[in-house]
């Protein structure tokens, strides 16, 4: 099985390595292929405009300075050469990809790339806690991923589908088991916009995130819920956003 993995935290992210060890845990053949520079946030976002430049930094292991999104297509067209990877592992992101994050995340859209390719994709996220920001605890992350991808592709993934898997803030030990859940929902507060000065006065922003807001309880069921939990979380997310029930009414409304 040749498994390409990405990310959007940069080549040289801790999270990368451990995303590359699960891999390893699978198969042999393994190629990393990462953004040169921290892409979080950036989303689905494509290098139109600019050239991409790319770096072997090692044996199977290449910088690309673009988006996870470019990587995944620089790795699958270019630098794999005739033969397609099997697999696409996105992450491992510091920090969770839940909820509205994947929208923004360029962890999720680094597989969902893989998935418009029709390859098997995975993003994997590990969540940290205020205690653990600077030290995640990554050992939860190497202990599930490598069984939860292989059970995962002995069932088969749909063709439009990603699996969006996220590991709890909490030693392996403490995990209480693995749940498949849907995209949880935030209040809309979550986000907030943060005013400061230069040395000269003029000001500038930050987005930042509020979070007495990102405390709430979230709805049973959900990616948000599980982590609280301390459950693994499997979301499978559709690459078709088509709201079925509303486009029927609206053709109605439209004929």
């Amino acid at each position: 099985m040749r498994i390409l993995c990405t990310n959007d935290d940069g080549i040289h992210a801790p999270g990368l390595k451990v995303v590359e060890e699960i891999a390893r845990a699978l198969s042999d053949d393994v190629w990393v292929v990462a953004p040169e520079l921290d892409q979080s946030g950036v989303s689905h976002s494509l290098s139109l405009n600019d050239p991409l430049r790319l770096r072997e930094v090692g044996p199977r292991h290449f910088a690309v300075r673009g988006t996870p999104t470019d990587c995944v297509i620089m790795g699958a067209r270019h630098i794999l050469g005739a033969k397609l990877p099997d697999v696409v592992l996105s992450g491992v992101n510091k920090g969770r990809n839940v909820a509205e994050d994947v929208v923004y995340s360029g962890t999720i859209a680094g597989a969902l790339e893989g998935t418009i390719l029709g390859l098997p994709s995975f993003a994997l996220s590990q969540e940290f806690s205020v205690e653990t920001r600077e030290r995640p605890p990554w050992d939860t992350a190497r202990k599930f991923g490598p069984d939860i991808l292989r059970k995962v592709i002995a069932a088969g993934i749909p063709k439009d589908t990603v699996i969006n898997v996220n590991f709890p803030s909490c030693a392996p030990e403490d995990v209480l088991g693995i749940r498949v859940t849907r995209q949880g929902k935030r209040n809309l507060g979550f986000l907030r916009i943060d005013e400061r000065q230069d040395g000269r006065g003029n000001p500038y922003f930050w987005i930042g995130f509020e979070r007495a807001a990102m405390m709430d309880t979230p709805a049973d069921g959900t990616d948000l819920a599980a982590l609280r939990e301390r459950y693994v979380s499997v979301t499978p997310l559709r690459l078709d956003r088509t709201n079925e029930a509303f486009s029927e009414e609206l053709s109605a409304t439209l004929s």
